[in-house]
Order: C-alpha cells, then structure tokens, then sequence
C-alpha cells in the first residue's frame, strides 16, 4: 500500500462527531481526489503533512517546539518523506526526530485531529493530520536543528505561549488520553 492509499484509508477511517473536522475531513479527501501528488511537498495546491504532540500523561505536561522558521511553539511534525509507508509513521519519525525522544509510541486509535493552515508561497496550505505521541517514562529531549528551543508545559500553560490550533490540539489530546473525543 502507498502513502496515498494509506492517507485515503486513515481519512476515510477518521470520525469525528465536530462538524469543522467532518467538514476538514472532506476537503482532505478532496483534495487527494484532485491532486494524486498531494502528499508531497512539491504540491503547491497544498499538501498533507503529519505531526505529532508529544505527551507526558503521568506530569501532566505536552513537549513544544519553537519552531526555526516560524518562530511559534508547535508540535513536532512535518513533511512526508517518500520512505513514510503510512501517515502514523510519518508523524511518529517527525517526533522522534525532533523531539530527541527514542520510544515514543502513538496513542492507538489514529489521529486526535485534523487542521488545515495557510503556509507562503509557492504552496498554500497545509492540511495536517495530527497524532498524539505518548513519552516513555523518564524522557529527556533532545533540541533538533528545526528548533529554537524545546520545552515542556503544563497543558494549562500552553495557551499562554501557543495559537490556538495547538490550544485545540492539547485539548483533543486529553480528551483522547481520558477515552473520548
């Protein structure tokens, strides 16, 4: 199975009783419909990317990159890369990577969300599919090149540095830790 099928499979798997990521969902869908090279970052319609929040359940805490190019606190995630075989790996390899953390395990049950963000020229958007990534006891991180900085918060301290999609992720998140969206 190729990424785009996988990403196909894991969009047409993914429900959500919201109606913004049902209706994300769909445009997702759409957009691989119209664009068979959507998965790739040469595609400036737009492009599927897969990220990864990094999350200590037992501290009550998330990991955040201050991201080198747009100088904001993020998850970790980026581009697929053509040895991704699925959108889980994908985002599982982003975190890894850049969060210096080896054992990271997704959180079964595939993506936490969904969003969509405009990006500059020549592409426009970014239509993220976002996982939840659980930290192995007694995790140290590790600063990537891709970062300024990397720092954990308290999940009540990531409004305080962070937009609100991550706001929205960290949210979705935790309702995902304690079994339902």
């Amino acid at each position: 199975m190729s990424l785009y099928d996988d990403a196909l499979l894991v969009l047409k798997r993914y429900e959500d009783p919201d109606t913004d990521q049902e209706q994300l969902r769909r445009v997702y869908l759409d957009h691989l419909a119209r664009h068979p090279d959507g998965m790739w970052k040469a595609c400036e319609a737009g492009h599927l990317t897969a990220s990864a929040l990094v999350v200590d359940p037992e501290r009550g805490r998330v990991l955040l990159t201050l991201h080198r190019k747009l100088q904001m606190w993020l998850q970790m995630g980026g581009h697929c890369e053509p040895d991704d075989a699925t959108l889980a790996a994908a985002a599982l390899r982003e975190a890894t990577e850049e969060s210096g953390i080896s054992g990271l395990t997704l959180l079964s049950g595939g993506p936490v969300a969904l969003d969509r963000h405009p990006i500059p020229a020549p592409c426009h958007w970014h239509l993220d599919v976002q996982y939840a990534a659980l930290a192995p006891h007694g995790a140290t991180a590790q600063i990537s090149d891709e970062s300024l900085d990397l720092r954990w918060f308290t999940y009540d301290e990531v409004a305080e540095v962070a937009d609100a999609s991550v706001v929205r992720l960290v949210a979705r998140t935790r309702a995902a830790l304690d079994g339902g969206r």
